[in-house]
């Protein structure tokens, strides 16, 4: 449903060096650059799965962090992954990469939403919460 977020950030290096630790236990890279002069205002960075476009995720920019005012107030970004062990291993990593921990990985689930959950197609779905840098 979604195609593509980004996030205002303080300092686009830091970030950049935060998600590139953070994001490749899950196999995500950057995978393009914009330059401040490209969009008028900050540089831009997008990350995804690397790879040619042999399907709608592969070399797709679907996570971008941008230079500007930096975001302000709770924030809710869930990536893909294949297994629960990927996603403990993508927290483990950005905890190491100077993460914070908003609450934890295992977070229950609402009742209302865990019925809507068990609903939907059989792909696996994780609830976690993403340390910000």
């Amino acid at each position: 449903m979604i195609d593509h977020i980004g996030i205002s950030v303080g300092s686009i290096a830091r970030a950049t060096e935060f998600y590139l630790k953070a994001l490749a236990p899950l196999g995500y890279g950057i995978v393009m650059e914009v330059s401040a002069e490209e969009t008028g205002h900050g540089a831009a960075i997008a990350f995804g799965a690397p790879g040619e476009a042999v399907d709608f995720q592969s070399g797709k920019p679907s996570f971008w962090v941008g230079e500007g005012a930096k975001a302000s107030g709770p924030l809710h970004v869930a990536f893909v992954a294949p297994s629960r062990a990927a996603v403990d291993v993508f927290y483990h990593a950005a905890i190491e990469a100077g993460g914070a921990d908003n609450g934890g990985a295992q977070a229950p689930i609402p009742r209302h939403l865990l019925r809507r959950l068990r609903a939907r197609s059989l792909r696996q779905q994780y609830r976690s919460r993403v340390p910000r840098p």
